[in-house]
C-alpha cells in the first residue's frame, strides 16, 4: 500500500536543498547565489561565512542542507562536491501601502523568493 517511491531527477551524483520564502527579493538574493555558483562546496562556504550580505547566512544553511543530502542520503564524498547549480525564484509577494499627497496611495511591495542549490561530486583529474 501506499505512494510508489518517485523517481530520482537529478543524477546519481547530485544532490539538491531548496529553501522556500526568503524574505529577501530575488535579485539580492541572485546576487549571492552568482558568487558561489562552479565553487568547490568548502570555498563557497568560507565565501558565505564572510560575506556582508545578511542573506548569505541562510543560503550558507541551504548549501550545509545540501552537503549534508549527498553525504547521508546518496554517499557521495563531501571533499569532492562542487556547487553545480544555484537557482533563484520568485515566490509571493506580500502587498502593502502607505498613504501620500491629495488622498492617494504608495504602494509597497515586499518581495519572497527561493533559492535551489545543486551539488555535484566530481571526480579530480589526476
Amino acid at each position: 500500500m501506499g505512494k510508489k517511491e518517485r523517481e530520482r531527477v537529478l543524477p546519481s551524483n547530485a544532490a539538491q536543498a531548496i529553501a522556500k520564502n526568503l524574505r529577501v527579493s530575488p535579485i539580492k538574493l541572485n546576487q549571492v547565489a552568482t558568487s558561489i555558483r562552479g565553487m568547490k562546496a568548502e570555498k563557497a562556504l568560507a565565501e558565505l561565512t564572510f560575506s556582508n550580505k545578511r542573506i548569505s547566512q541562510t543560503v550558507k544553511k541551504v548549501l550545509e542542507s545540501a552537503i549534508a543530502n549527498a553525504e547521508n542520503n546518496h554517499d557521495l564524498d563531501v571533499d569532492a562536491l562542487v556547487v553545480a547549480e544555484a537557482h533563484v525564484g520568485k515566490n509571493m509577494v506580500m502587498k502593502r501601502w502607505k498613504p501620500r499627497a491629495r488622498g492617494r496611495v504608495g504602494k509597497i511591495m515586499k518581495p519572497f523568493s527561493q533559492i535551489t542549490i545543486v551539488v555535484k561530486e566530481v571526480e579530480e583529474a589526476a
